[in-house]
């Protein structure tokens, strides 16, 4: 996989028609700049262009804007929701209602450089499915530039999906992969790990990250721990949800034999060196090892039994059929 791109843009794309999907919430400054940088990036392109906002629940002028700027170019459209729902469901919502060949997603506080839009595209030309964008020189906050450092290293190990940025807002996608992945909860931040499991090619490029000239950031201390919870999710519901007992088996394994392991010594202490075992706290930390590793053998085969009864088509993905 290539991370570092001088890609040069194309004055002619293979792909006929380009939505660029913009959520957003409370950003009202920036929205006409975005809008005159979007259609400047993509002038040279040749490409049908339309920008879809997604407003999640803003309290600002941000919709009314919109309205204006729709008013005027017929080339944008607007979904908007009647409170806060989050980023992962604006973007469910946008790409359930796009209708380019290729979709790009951006945020809509100018920190993403539209200029990077002909250069993910030329990636996608490359023969990619999906192109996440690595903001390799980060303006925010102390915070939120180490926390997601910590949580994109521990995504690629736990995934196995070499990039270096799974949360940057700017990507592009080929049309099939919007209509075949759900975007729910918080798992925006994970979406090249969703679209890698149903076999899409996935891959990165640097692009330009800019400090925020308007409004303020949406990023709490909360996230922080979502980001972990999410984690723990994407892995489960990507690698396991349909071979439960791959986990809960092995950790059912690891513990059972662990405190199989401690009772055996205690025994063989109590019957060949006359040992008591009333006053030995690790007894009771064996029989617990057990007993937690045939509930997790259980647990996984509950889940078994519940996978192989219901086994839905919409679980595979298909390229094409011929």
């Amino acid at each position: 996989m290539n991370n570092e791109n001088n890609i040069p843009a194309k004055t002619k794309s293979e792909f006929k028609s380009l939505t660029v999907l913009v959520p957003l919430l409370n950003e009202e400054e920036s929205l006409k700049p975005l809008v005159e940088a979007i259609y400047k990036a993509v002038s040279p392109l040749e490409i049908a262009t339309e920008i879809l906002f997604v407003d999640d629940g803003s309290k600002d002028k941000s919709l009314k804007i919109i309205k204006e700027l729709k008013a005027q170019d017929n080339r944008i459209r607007c979904v908007s929701f009647r409170k806060n729902y989050g980023k992962s469901a604006a973007l469910h919502i946008g790409f359930r209602e796009s209708e380019g060949d290729v979709i790009i997603t951006m945020d809509a506080d100018l920190q993403d450089d539209p200029a990077e839009i002909p250069n993910l595209i030329a990636k996608l030309e490359e023969g990619f499915d999906m192109v996440s964008g690595w903001k390799k020189v980060r303006h925010d906050p102390f915070i939120k530039r180490h926390s997601s450092k910590f949580f994109n290293y521990m995504t690629k190990v736990m995934s196995g999906i070499d990039i270096h940025d799974f949360n940057c807002g700017l990507k592009a996608y080929r049309k099939d992969v919007v209509k075949n992945i759900s975007v729910y909860g918080e798992l925006h931040r994970y979406v090249p790990v969703l679209a890698d499991w149903q076999g899409f090619s996935v891959s990165e490029i640097a692009v330009k990250h800019h400090l925020r000239k308007y409004g303020k950031t949406k990023f709490g201390i909360s996230r922080f721990f979502k980001g972990f919870v999410d984690l723990i999710t994407v892995i489960f519901t990507t690698r396991f949800i349909t071979r439960p007992m791959h986990l809960f088996g092995f950790l059912g394994a690891f513990t059972f034999l662990a405190g199989f392991a401690i009772s055996a010594w205690l025994s063989i202490e109590k019957v060949f060196y006359g040992m008591a075992l009333s006053n030995r706290p690790i007894l009771f930390l064996g029989v617990l090892l057990i007993i937690v590793g045939i509930q997790f053998f259980s647990i996984g085969l509950i889940g078994e039994i519940m996978v192989h009864n219901s086994q839905p088509d919409k679980e595979y993905s298909i390229k094409e059929i011929l």
